[in-house]
């Protein structure tokens, strides 16, 4: 009898085990560690910070709580009636950093050479309530780890599996660059993606806009109070919607990176007061709230000569100090200070030159200081991150490059979208290597930001990711990355949606559905063929229909989304509703795909005080699908003769 009870025990021992499972986090952790319990939230937290925890990240973890449908009670000290979540900083002697060695925990994590790095444990006390302990080299490490609490938070705050979670990311800044060629982003969009990145652990947002004329023509010229209609259609931003902008982007801890475009002025022999200039503007910047610039030169021709080169690495060092001197003293408030600049050089994709040319330019940039982030394209604009390139350069320019991607960047292929996994999307964008494939374990840099689409709410789907390579290289699997990115970017009732019309929203329309209407023109008497043909058609028909829905979405987001989707929506769903109406015998409605209002976009054309909006056509599906309707309109008169 004793051993049917023991093998009783042992039963519901291992059920219990195998009851606990692995968290879906992105990005993926470095270290998840899963315990043999679950744990519970009590209705109220108490929240113990330590000194070194800053406002925002105080305030982000109050918000994950509240959003959780949980009361919120900030402390000195744990309250052994409720859970309790303490937030804390490596070797500070404070109450979390104490607690990992109460716990036993392993600090090892902080010896990696590494960013972010932090330790997330989740368990529970004597009475059974969920307590939760964050603890990171910083206070941004911290933050970042109150984003995985919110993603595990997704599954409710009851019956969670008890972990460890040992974690860090592998490059230091990860994400965008609005750097691209036509419409900048709406300020609603920008404060958006902002709190994308915050959920996925991306922390830079350089802003670059080419179109921005404060950014570029007028670089000198304060930003207007106001601005027509007009105006803001084409990208224009007033001051309060740049404090804004700042606002948002310091709550969810990205550094929004303001850059300048000087062009030919920052070498020019003649302006001895550039330097002067361009900090006058940095300082009605930082009065609005930026904390980082950058200083782009590109696309004005890549200077030859010694005294030209060397001007440019003066200037920058000349610039780089006078900032550190203004905002970076002793006695410095840590909200006022200005993190190290960025520069984009004249040269940035190494093979317009020869290689000896290219090293001399590098080299050049030697005597920058150290902190200086100068970024690359690599050999090419469109290259793809690789450590080949980026050590070369490194090389030449004895430190390390960053890296500016031109992905999933369309500014000159416009009426495509690249909505699809990583390396489809490579093969979609013509200019980018279609077999070209990310390193897992990149070297040569701490940075990857990425050029993004003119449509900043589809990228999402690149962006995350991009996100998820960045934090852990090795882990990276570009289908699983895609299929998570989906519920990433609209909310549940649209993601199977998104999924089934994606591959037909982007040009080249999904392979499958080519062989099915190649079988169909093959074997038109086949009905098998007929009915597989016109299930798919109807499928993605319904799937364009659900994210109609997305337009009326209590969550902005989705709004947001719907937006910048709809001409190719639209599009899709008249085509798929075509072409079942032809299957099916029935004449459809005469559609004009090319001069609908409904498929139709606005970019930026023109240059200079010559810059106006025109109108392009969204082009779904438009290798496959698109030419197999006129097809079946030819089948069809041919029969009607």
């Amino acid at each position: 009898m004793k051993k049917y009870f023991f093998l009783f025990v042992c039963a519901i021992f291992s059920m219990n085990i195998m009851a606990q499972h692995d968290y879906t986090i992105f990005p993926v952790p470095q270290k998840q560690i899963v315990l043999p319990h679950t744990v519970s939230f009590s209705k109220v937290v108490t929240v113990v910070a330590e000194p070194t925890i800053d406002q925002a990240t105080r305030n982000r973890a109050e918000q994950i709580l509240k959003e959780s449908g949980l009361d919120v009670r900030f402390a000195d000290k744990v309250n052994k009636q409720t859970s309790n979540l303490l937030l804390g900083t490596n070797g500070s002697h404070g109450s979390a950093d104490k607690k990992v060695d109460a716990l036993q925990l392993s600090r090892s994590v902080f010896n990696a050479r590494k960013y972010d790095r932090h330790i997330f444990h989740l368990y529970g006390n004597k009475a059974g309530k969920a307590q939760l302990l964050i603890v990171g080299e910083n206070t941004d490490a911290v933050f970042c780890g109150l984003a995985t609490l919110e993603q595990i938070f997704d599954g409710g705050t009851s019956n969670l599996s008890a972990v460890t979670i040992y974690d860090y990311a592998d490059l230091k800044n990860r994400g965008v660059i609005e750097g691209y060629y036509g419409v900048p982003y709406s300020a609603e969009v920008t404060k958006d993606l902002f709190r994308f990145m915050a959920r996925y652990k991306m922390n830079a947002y350089m802003y670059g806009a080419k179109s921005d004329p404060y950014h570029s023509k007028y670089w000198g010229d304060a930003y207007p109070t106001t601005i027509t209609p007009e105006q803001q259609r084409i990208g224009y931003l007033t001051q309060q919607m740049l404090k804004e902008i700042c606002d948002v982007a310091h709550e969810n801890k990205v550094n929004f990176i303001w850059a300048i475009h000087p062009g030919h002025t920052f070498m020019d022999t003649t302006d001895v007061k550039v330097i002067d200039k361009i900090m006058d503007k940095f300082e009605a910047m930082h009065q609005l709230g930026v904390r980082q610039f950058g200083v782009f030169v590109d696309d004005v021709g890549v200077p030859d000569d010694d005294v030209s080169l060397n001007r440019c690495a003066l200037r920058l060092a000349d610039l780089q100090n006078r900032i550190d001197q203004r905002w970076n003293g002793i006695g410095a408030m840590a909200d006022e200070m200005v993190k190290p600049l960025h520069y984009v050089p004249q040269l940035y994709a190494y093979s317009w030159v020869s290689l000896e040319k290219g090293e001399r330019f590098f080299r050049s940039l030697r005597s920058v200081p150290e902190k200086v982030n100068i970024y690359i394209t690599g050999r090419k604009i469109w290259s793809v991150p690789n450590s080949f390139d980026l050590e070369r350069v490194a090389k030449w320019l004895g430190n390390e490059p960053s890296w500016w991607w031109n992905y999933p960047c369309n500014d000159n292929d416009v009426t495509k979208l690249f909505p699809m996994d990583i390396y489809a999307n490579f093969r979609d964008e013509k200019h980018i290597a279609n077999m070209a494939r990310l390193e897992p374990s990149l070297r040569g840099t701490g940075t990857i930001i990425l050029n993004p689409m003119q449509q900043g709410e589809v990228s999402k789907i690149a962006l995350f990711s991009a996100a998820d390579y960045t934090w852990h290289n090795n882990a990276f699997n570009a289908q699983k990355s895609w299929e998570a990115s989906l519920k990433a970017t609209v909310s549940a009732p649209y993601v199977e949606a998104l999924r089934k019309a994606a591959p037909f929203l982007r040009y080249y329309d999904a392979d499958a559905l080519e062989y099915i209407m190649n079988d169909y023109k093959q074997y038109r008497p086949d009905q098998t063929v007929k009915d597989v043909l016109l299930a798919e058609l109807k499928s993605v028909h319904e799937a364009c229909g659900v994210l109609e829905g997305l337009k009326d979405s209590k969550l902005k987001s989705d709004r947001l989304f719907y937006d910048d989707l709809r001409p190719w929506l639209l599009k899709l769903k008249a085509m798929t509703r075509d072409a079942v109406n032809l299957l099916e015998g029935r004449q459809p409605v005469e559609s004009d795909y090319e001069n609908n209002a409904d498929y139709k976009f606005e970019i930026l054309t023109g240059l200079g005080d010559d810059i106006k909006l025109s109108l392009e056509t969204a082009e779904p599906a438009a290798q496959t699908l698109r030419p197999f309707i006129d097809w079946l309109k030819e089948d069809a008169a041919k029969k009607a003769e």
